[in-house]
């Protein structure tokens, strides 16, 4: 695929999220329908309140558009292409279900946390039959073990992979900019490494939605102008699993995503320990926020995540090349 072919990609998705997110953010500021800041948050998020969210949708369906002409164009359509494009657009899907029982419905809490599960489980499952039956390798690289192939077991590995880092990005969506980064560096990582192996397909895929993510920063900088909600970060954090499962660099997700790890780490420290202390760790979790009320401000913070991101995603570039 020439450089050329690859910027295109990026550059349709960009284009068309550039486009239709001004349109989505004048609907909702039409009809008044925005974000709620949780009450248990920072006092000082209650600005935010009212702000357009959802905006994951526009550019998850930029990606799909430009990912499924650009794959045609290629001939590069596969069973991971499709395996890709589906667990991305079913956890967007509850995504979706859960900021529009939040924002049309008016209620707060959205889906249940039991709904949520079992619907990214359901899909998991899926994803992994349908994987398993195509003969994907079922093999897990483990460092300084090495290679075992775990045959359906590996469908329990998938399965923990997919709905964990699913979380694991909505957990990190609390500040203006804040996953439009992380994930942006961590999907340019994963399209390096298809580059490097040859799969143009799941390459495609990376690039439009690195694409995407760069077109909704725009509007999600501070002070955002509209949020990306859970369609857009249960939907990024389940692409992130799959991609690193078809790319068989699983490993390297904890390193790429560890802002997305260190985010679910300090959410159960600090669980854990208020339920066996009755302490916290934290100021508050998850840790983003901790920062925040220790008087950083939201660019400081998310400057200092998406550095760290960077390095993280160079070192396992140069880990795995």
């Amino acid at each position: 695929m020439h450089w050329t072919e690859m910027l295109l990609s990026s550059v349709s998705s960009f284009a068309l999220t550039i486009m239709a997110m001004p349109i989505i953010i004048g609907y909702f500021r039409t009809k008044q329908l925005g974000q709620t800041t949780r009450d248990d948050g920072p006092k000082w998020h209650e600005v935010k309140t009212g702000t357009p969210t959802m905006g994951g949708v526009v550019f998850l369906i930029a990606s799909v558009i430009s990912t499924v002409w650009v794959g045609v164009w290629q001939k590069s359509l596969s069973i991971s292409l499709g395996l890709l494009l589906f667990i991305t657009l079913l956890y967007g899907l509850l995504g979706f279900l859960d900021d529009f029982i939040k924002v049309f419905r008016k209620r707060n809490l959205g889906l249940t946390s039991k709904q949520k599960l079992i619907g990214q489980l359901v899909g998991g499952l899926l994803f992994f039959i349908v994987y398993q039956l195509n003969n994907l390798p079922t093999n897990l690289t483990i460092p300084l073990i090495g290679s075992i192939d775990f045959g359906w077991f590996y469908g329990i590995f998938a399965l923990f992979w997919l709905v964990g880092f699913s979380n694991a990005v909505n957990l990190t969506d609390g500040l203006d900019g804040l996953v439009a980064g992380t994930a942006g560096i961590a999907y340019t990582a994963y399209a390096f490494i298809a580059w490097n192996q040859q799969q143009t397909d799941i390459l495609i895929f990376c690039l439009t939605i690195m694409g995407g993510l760069v077109g909704f920063f725009f509007f999600n900088k501070k002070p955002a102008k509209i949020f990306m909600g859970d369609v857009g970060s249960l939907a990024l954090g389940g692409g992130l699993a799959a991609v690193s499962i078809l790319l068989k660099q699983e490993w390297s997700l904890l390193l790429i995503g560890l802002i997305f790890v260190i985010e679910t780490a300090s959410v159960m420290i600090q669980v854990t320990s208020f339920k066996l202390t009755g302490k916290r760790v934290f100021k508050m979790s998850p840790i983003h926020h901790h920062f925040e009320i220790s008087g950083w401000s939201e660019w400081r913070i998310v400057l200092a995540f998406w550095f760290i991101s960077l390095i993280t995603a160079v070192l396992s570039l140069w880990l795995v090349f």
